[in-house]
């Protein structure tokens, strides 16, 4: 149950200016999620932007060029600071607005903080270089990063009273995230193998011909570079697909942010889907125009409509 949403004079100073700058991070470092959560009441937001704000440190540290072992030091160190947070011993006058906008946002919403623990988890999995031989093996790496992510939003969310179906939320809400994970995989491909690191199921690239890697804008000789974006898009649009049977249980302007930043993922893999070796050449993204489009079809529920009958029809 949501707590008693304070208003705007009841916030105080230092936690008005821990949020500005958890909103400043976002607006500056996540234009799809930005795009979204403007959508939402102002509480709503602010907390959104503090779980952005903090999700970001975790991932700064990870994609830093720091080595390893400081790495997992500086990770530990956010695993305590979020330790302070659950405990309730974080001070409005706390030097770190992160940490004073969590903690804020988690007295005003029940959000289960264990998923910023798996966060840390799944960013420790991209320190120690783990790849994945399965679906299954890579499943596990993004409910960490992304699934865990969904369960917290809706911790802000909410469901409807008496919405139906609302014990199954969090799977819902897990599943989009690993469908927006999956999207992001596809599109960072060449930037991740860049980096040194793989995220595709060797198991997958094995059966495509494509083990080699990529690290250039051709796929690899001989390899069925098509058929392996296009066979991962459809596995990215049956998670979206299952994942949007969380909306009808938000309130509406809560549908609409999931909705509208579903609604950029799912462009981004039309995209994709239409042209696999784009992501090969840069980084595929959209025009903020379109971006502002899918908003709208989020407020006004058509996106969410859309692929609903979709799934629908492919059940049937």
């Amino acid at each position: 149950m949501i707590r008693t949403v304070e208003s705007e004079q009841d916030v105080p100073a230092p936690v008005l200016a821990a949020y500005s700058y958890c909103e400043a991070v976002t607006g500056q470092q996540a234009r799809n999620f930005a795009y979204g959560i403007r959508l939402l009441p102002t509480p709503k937001r602010r907390a959104m932007s503090a779980l952005y704000a903090f999700s970001r440190r975790v991932d700064d540290i990870g994609d830093g060029a720091l080595a390893g072992d400081v790495k997992s030091e500086r990770l530990e160190d956010t695993r305590a600071m979020l330790a302070r947070v659950r405990h309730g011993s974080v001070s409005e006058d706390d030097t770190d607005p992160v940490a004073v906008a969590l903690a804020h946002a988690a007295e005003t919403f029940p959000i289960p903080l264990g998923g910023l623990d798996e966060l840390i988890d799944g960013v420790l999995m991209d320190v120690r270089g783990e790849t994945y031989e399965t679906w299954d093996d890579l499943k596990v790496y993004c409910r960490c990063v992304a699934g865990a992510i969904g369960r917290l939003s809706l911790g802000v969310f909410g469901t409807e009273p008496g919405a139906r179906g609302a014990e199954r939320a969090p799977e819902y809400a897990d599943t989009l995230g690993l469908a927006l994970q999956l999207t992001n995989i596809l599109r960072d491909v060449r930037e991740d193998a860049e980096g040194g690191r793989t995220y595709l199921p060797a198991d997958d690239l094995a059966k495509f011909g494509c083990s080699a890697g990529f690290k250039g804008p051709k796929p690899p000789e001989g390899a069925d570079f098509a058929g392996l974006v296009h066979f991962e898009v459809r596995r990215a649009r049956a998670l979206f697909a299952e994942g949007y049977r969380l909306l009808p249980m938000l309130d509406r302007r809560s549908g609409a942010c999931v909705a509208a930043m579903a609604g950029i993922y799912r462009r981004l893999l039309d995209r994709i889907e239409r042209d696999p070796e784009a992501v090969l050449r840069g980084r595929v993204s959209l025009p903020g125009r379109e971006k502002a489009y899918v908003a709208v079809r989020g407020l006004s529920g058509l996106d969410a409509r859309h692929v609903t009958r979709r799934a629908v029809r492919r059940r049937t």
